[in-house]
């Protein structure tokens, strides 16, 4: 994961906002990394130290997950905003969390995100397209 923290003329809450930007692939091989670009805003820069991340498989439960990732810390300020990169391996080394389909056949999947600050305010949650995981 990485943050990268940018200017900009935004409208900054109380509330963290999220927007899902690009994923790198929806059609995912043995091998290969799955990367995601989500786009923040958060007024008083007091975000926490991870990011909700749900993986859903209605075809197969054992492939689903929800857990928090940790993101690296970043110079807090007011008015922060920037990109998050969140980075799966399917089976592509021990660096990644591996999103190998758990029964033997395709995953049809979807992923979804949502930040929280100190202040326990959390942001919307915001949802990748369907992604392919070829088994």
């Amino acid at each position: 994961f990485a943050i990268l923290a940018g200017c900009s003329k935004k409208k900054f809450g109380s509330t963290p906002t999220l927007k899902f930007k690009s994923v790198n692939t929806t059609d995912l091989a043995t091998g290969q990394l799955l990367q995601f670009t989500l786009s923040f805003t958060d007024a008083e820069g007091d975000l926490t130290d991870s990011i909700y991340v749900e993986e859903i498989a209605p075809g197969c439960a054992n492939s689903s997950f929800a857990t928090q990732y940790a993101i690296p810390p970043f110079p807090a300020s007011k008015n922060q905003d920037g990109d998050i990169l969140v980075t799966f391996g399917y089976n592509a080394g021990s660096g990644y969390t591996n999103i190998a389909p758990q029964c033997q056949k395709n995953d049809t999947t979807v992923f979804r995100f949502a930040l929280k600050d100190k202040a326990k305010h959390v942001s919307d949650t915001v949802s990748s397209p369907k992604i392919i995981l070829y088994y």
